[in-house]
């Protein structure tokens, strides 16, 4: 459970981490959040396969997209991208491939 005072800021992000992690306890929200980071990814391929810088127009649609429908309809909380955007996405990535390894718990 997180301990983190709405207004305080984290001081790194391996302090910010386990607050993110307790903003996606909710399993669907979760799913939610690896299947859009990896279709970001097949965006990505598809931007270079094609050779068509248009695709990465897509990229933080598709990222975001899903995230936010996993806040706002499952885990029903307030992405932290809004406060904290770059930890946010390094968080992203981190849970997506922690997730992909099994490290984490799809």
């Amino acid at each position: 459970m997180s301990t983190h005072a709405p207004d305080e800021r984290f001081a790194s992000f391996e302090a910010f981490y386990p607050y993110y992690i307790h903003e996606h306890s909710n399993r669907t929200c979760r799913r939610i959040h690896i299947v859009g980071s990896a279709l970001v990814l097949v965006v990505l391929v598809a931007a270079i396969a094609t050779r068509n810088a248009w695709w990465l127009l897509a990229m933080p649609l598709v990222g975001y997209g899903f995230a936010w429908v996993g806040h706002f309809f499952f885990e029903k909380n307030r992405p932290a991208t809004f406060k904290y955007p770059l930890w946010s996405l390094m968080g992203d990535w981190r849970m997506f491939f922690e997730t992909v390894t099994g490290k984490r718990r799809f």
